[in-house]
C-alpha cells in the first residue's frame, strides 16, 4: 500500500503540472463548463456548490398502483445545469431551437451488482463486468463510457437482456422497481453496425419499418413516421435516397445514425439503448446527433448509451456517466460530479483539456505501452509529462477512491429507492399480423429490385448477353440423327452456365440476410417471414429471367415447335433457378461473407455439372461418391433430364428409307433418361422440391439463431442468476 500511495502521489503531481510545463497549476484552476457570460474565465471546483444526493420520492397512486415519482434532484449543480447557469452552451438551442417530440411515459432502468462472465475453455471465468450498479432516469441521458475493450456494450446488453448465450449473467435489473421482462415496444435498441436499405428514401425506410412493427391503420403509422422524421431532425432527409444513386449522394454517417435510431422510434419506446451512437462520426455529426438525443430525452424517454470518447461540448449534454475500466466501475454519478471524483482523487482534469480525454488517459491501460515507448522522449519544455502517467495505479485509486465516496452512496440510496416499491409495468404494444409482415416485406423487396440495378437489372443484362452467346454457337442446328449430340451439349452448356452466373445474386441475399437479423434482434420480423417474404419477391424477377432468356435460346437453336414444350422449357429453367436461389440463400446464411459464400457456392456448382451425368453417363460414374449422392442431389440432373424428355420422348428418326428408332434410343449412349413420358413433370416436381428442403434449412438455421436470441432475453430482466 505504501508503493501504491507513493506511485499515486507522484502521479498527482505529474497530473497536476501537465497543464503547464514550467509550473505546477493550482488545483483551483481546474475547470471544465462555464459560466454564460464568462466563457474566458476558468471556473474552478473549490467556486462550486457541494455534491448532494439526489431525492426520489415514491408514493402510491389514487387508483391504488404504485407509481415511482422522480423529484427534481436536491443537487444544486444539477439544477445549474438543468437551468442554464452551469449548462453546455446547446442546452438552450435545444429547448428554444428544436420542435420537441411528443411527450413519452417513460421509465426507471436499474441494475444491481450486475456481473457478466464469458464462458471460457473450461469454465465461466472471464469477468467482463464487475458488480456494476447503476440506473438511468426518465427525461436523462445516461452514458456508459470506458475505453476499448472495458465491457460498455457487455454491460448495456446485459441491462436490455441482449448478450450471447456464451455468457452468463449475474445481478439483478429493475424496471419501474419490478423485476420484469421488457415487453415489445416498450424499449428500443440500437446495434453499432447499421444496417439500411440503400435503395429507399428515409420516409419510405421508416414506414416500411411502421407496417412491420405496428398494427392498426396505415393512416396513424404515417402519422408515426413523421413524428420519427422530426424526432431525429431529418426533415431535410426524408425523400433523399439513404444510399444515394448516379447523380446524387446518399446519407452520411450521421444522418443514417439517425435514421437507425428512427427506426426504433416508430414504436415510441419508453426506454431506448444505443450502442455507441458516435461510432465513426465527426465532431460536428457527434455534436448534431447529441443534441437530438438530448431533445428526445426531454421528451421523457429514458436514453442508456455507450460512448468511447467525446469532445468538451457533447461531454456538457450527459446527465449521467458511468465509467468503466477492464470491467469495474470506477464512477457512477452525475457528470459534474465525475470532474469532482477525478479531482477528489487527486487527477484534477487540466486546463484546456477535454474530460473525456483525460478521463480516457487516467484509465487507458494502453498509454503504458506508450509511456513505455516514449521514457526516454522530451518536448521543448522538458519531460514528456503529458503521458507520464501510470494508469494501473490511478484505476486502484479512482476505484478505491469512489467505493469510498458519498457518490457511491447517494447510487446505493437512489437503487434502493428506486426498487422497494412497484411502479406501473411496461405495457405490451401489439405486433403486425404475419399475413401483414410476409406482403410487407414482399413489397419491399420488390421495389428494392426495381432499384437495385447493380444486383439484379445487370444480372438479367447478363443472362441475356450468355444466352445470345450460346444460342447463336449452336443455332442452325436441323433436326438430324446426327444433331442429338450437339444438342444435349446446348443444352447441358446452358442450364450449368445459365445456374452458375446465378452466383451473381449473392451480395443481394447477403444484404437481405444481414437485414432480416437486425430486424429480427428488434422482433420486427421472424424466419417464416422472411422466408415467404423473400421467396414471393424472388419469383418474378426469376421468371422474367427465365421467360427472356428460354424464349431467345428455344428458337435460335430450333427446339421442338409447339407451345406446350416450349412452357414446359420455360418452367423447367424457372424451377432450377428457384433452387439455385435456394442454394445460394442457404450459403450465405451459412457464411455471411461474400467472398466465402462466392468461393462455397462454385465449389458446389461445379461438383454438381461434373455429376449431372453429361461428361460421363450417370450408370457409368464412379459409385461412392459421384453416383451417390452427388448425381442425385444435383439439380442440374434433374433439370437436363427433364428437358431432353421433353425433346426427344415422343419423337423419332429415320435411318435409312426403312428404318426408324425413336428418341429415347438415339439419346442411349448419351444421356440416361426415362422412357416414361411422364417422367418430365416427375423432374420438375423434384426440382421444386429440392428449393423447398433448401429453404427449409434456412428456416432451422434462421429459428436456431432466433433461439438462441430468445434463451438470452428470457434470461436477464429480474432474474438472479447463480451458478
Amino acid at each position: 500500500m505504501e508503493e501504491i500511495q507513493s506511485q499515486s502521489d507522484a502521479y498527482r503531481s505529474s497530473s497536476s503540472s501537465a497543464s503547464s510545463p514550467a509550473s505546477r497549476v493550482p488545483s483551483s484552476h481546474f475547470f471544465y463548463l462555464r459560466k454564460p457570460g464568462s466563457l474566458r474565465q476558468p471556473i474552478s471546483f473549490e467556486d462550486s456548490p457541494e455534491w448532494e444526493d439526489t431525492d426520489v420520492e415514491a408514493r402510491g397512486d389514487e387508483g391504488g398502483g404504485d407509481t415511482i415519482n422522480v423529484a427534481t434532484p436536491a443537487s444544486p449543480s444539477l439544477s445549474k445545469l438543468n437551468s442554464g447557469s452551469l449548462a453546455s452552451p446547446y442546452g438552450s438551442y435545444i429547448l428554444e431551437g428544436a420542435v420537441l417530440p411528443n411527450k413519452i411515459v417513460g421509465a426507471s432502468v436499474v441494475w444491481r451488482d450486475l456481473t457478466v462472465t464469458i464462458k471460457g475453455k473450461r469454465k465461466y471465468s472471464d469477468n467482463v463486468i464487475k458488480s456494476s450498479t447503476g440506473y438511468g432516469l426518465p427525461g436523462t441521458m445516461t452514458v456508459i463510457m470506458g475505453p476499448a475493450k472495458s465491457g460498455k456494450s457487455t454491460l448495456l446488453r446485459a441491462i436490455a437482456g441482449r448478450l450471447h448465450p456464451s455468457t452468463r449473467t449475474y445481478g439483478e435489473v429493475f424496471v419501474n422497481g419490478a423485476k420484469s421482462h421488457l415487453s415489445y415496444g416498450s424499449y428500443g435498441f440500437v446495434d453499432r453496425k447499421t444496417n439500411l436499405i440503400g435503395s429507399l428514401t428515409v420516409r419510405e425506410f421508416l414506414y416500411y419499418s411502421a407496417l412491420l412493427q405496428l398494427p392498426g391503420f396505415l393512416f396513424q403509422k404515417k402519422n408515426v413516421v413523421e413524428e420519427a422524421i422530426q424526432a431525429m431532425s431529418l426533415g431535410d432527409y426524408a425523400n433523399t435516397l439513404i444510399g444515394g444513386h448516379c447523380y446524387s449522394k446518399g446519407l452520411s454517417g450521421g444522418e443514417r445514425r439517425r435514421v437507425s435510431i428512427a427506426r426504433e422510434l416508430v414504436m415510441r419506446p419508453q426506454i431506448l439503448f444505443i450502442d455507441e451512437p458516435l461510432y465513426c462520426l465527426d465532431s460536428v455529426s457527434a455534436l448534431l446527433m447529441m443534441v437530438t438525443l438530448k431533445k428526445l430525452a426531454s421528451s421523457g424517454c429514458t436514453l442508456i448509451f455507450t460512448i468511447y470518447q467525446s469532445s468538451t461540448e457533447v461531454f456538457g449534454l450527459f446527465d449521467r456517466i458511468c465509467l468503466l475500466s477492464n470491467g469495474n466501475t470506477l464512477f457512477f454519478g452525475e457528470t459534474l460530479a465525475c470532474l469532482q471524483h477525478f479531482s477528489n482523487a487527486g487527477f484534477p482534469c487540466p486546463i484546456m483539456q477535454s474530460p473525456s480525454d483525460h478521463f480516457l488517459r487516467a484509465i487507458n491501460t494502453d498509454f503504458d505501452r506508450i509511456i513505455a515507448m516514449c521514457k526516454n522522449w522530451q518536448d521543448d519544455n522538458g519531460d514528456f509529462s503529458s503521458v507520464n502517467m501510470d494508469t494501473a495505479v490511478a484505476i486502484c485509486t479512482l476505484e478505491a477512491t469512489y467505493k469510498s465516496s458519498a457518490d457511491a452512496a447517494a447510487v446505493e440510496n437512489m437503487v434502493m429507492k428506486l426498487t422497494e416499491k412497484e411502479g406501473p409495468s411496461l405495457k405490451y404494444k401489439g405486433k403486425a399480423s404475419t399475413a401483414t409482415r410476409v406482403a410487407v416485406l414482399t413489397w419491399r423487396s420488390l421495389l428494392v429490385m426495381s432499384r437495385e440495378w447493380k444486383y439484379y437489372w445487370i444480372r438479367l443484362v447478363l443472362c441475356m448477353l450468355l444466352t445470345l452467346c450460346i444460342g447463336t454457337i449452336f443455332s442452325g442446328l436441323g433436326h438430324s440423327l446426327s444433331s442429338v449430340g450437339t444438342r444435349v451439349t446446348a443444352i447441358f452448356v446452358f442450364v450449368s452456365f445459365y445456374s452458375l452466373l446465378s452466383i451473381a445474386g449473392v451480395p443481394g441475399l447477403i444484404k437481405e440476410i444481414k437485414m432480416y437479423e437486425c430486424e429480427e434482434s428488434n422482433q420486427h420480423s421472424s424466419a417464416l417471414v422472411f422466408l415467404l417474404g423473400q421467396f414471393l419477391s424472388s419469383m418474378p424477377f426469376l421468371f422474367l429471367i427465365s421467360i427472356s432468356s428460354s424464349l431467345v435460346f428455344y428458337f435460335l437453336v430450333g427446339l421442338r415447335d409447339e407451345f406446350n414444350f416450349l412452357m414446359y422449357f420455360v418452367l423447367n429453367i424457372f424451377m432450377s433457378l428457384l433452387a439455385s436461389e435456394a442454394l445460394m440463400l442457404l450459403v450465405a446464411t451459412l457464411w455471411q461473407d461474400i467472398f466465402w459464400s462466392f468461393l462455397t457456392t462454385l465449389c458446389i456448382q461445379v461438383v454438381m455439372m461434373l455429376s449431372a451425368g453429361y461428361l460421363r453417363i450417370r450408370n457409368d460414374l464412379p459409385g461412392p461418391v459421384w453416383i451417390y449422392p452427388m448425381s442425385y442431389i444435383s439439380f442440374h440432373t434433374y433439370s437436363i433430364q427433364g428437358l431432353l424428355e421433353n425433346e426427344y420422348l415422343g419423337s423419332t428418326f429415320s435411318i435409312g428409307e426403312v428404318r426408324t428408332i425413336s428418341g429415347f434410343q438415339a439419346l442411349q449412349n448419351i444421356y440416361d433418361i426415362s422412357s416414361d413420358t411422364n417422367s418430365k413433370w416427375s423432374n420438375l416436381l423434384v426440382l421444386f422440391l429440392m428449393a423447398v428442403v433448401y429453404r427449409f434449412l434456412v428456416f432451422i438455421l434462421l429459428c436456431r439463431k432466433s433461439s438462441l436470441l430468445i434463451s438470452c432475453r428470457c434470461q436477464r430482466v429480474g432474474t438472479e442468476f447463480t451458478s
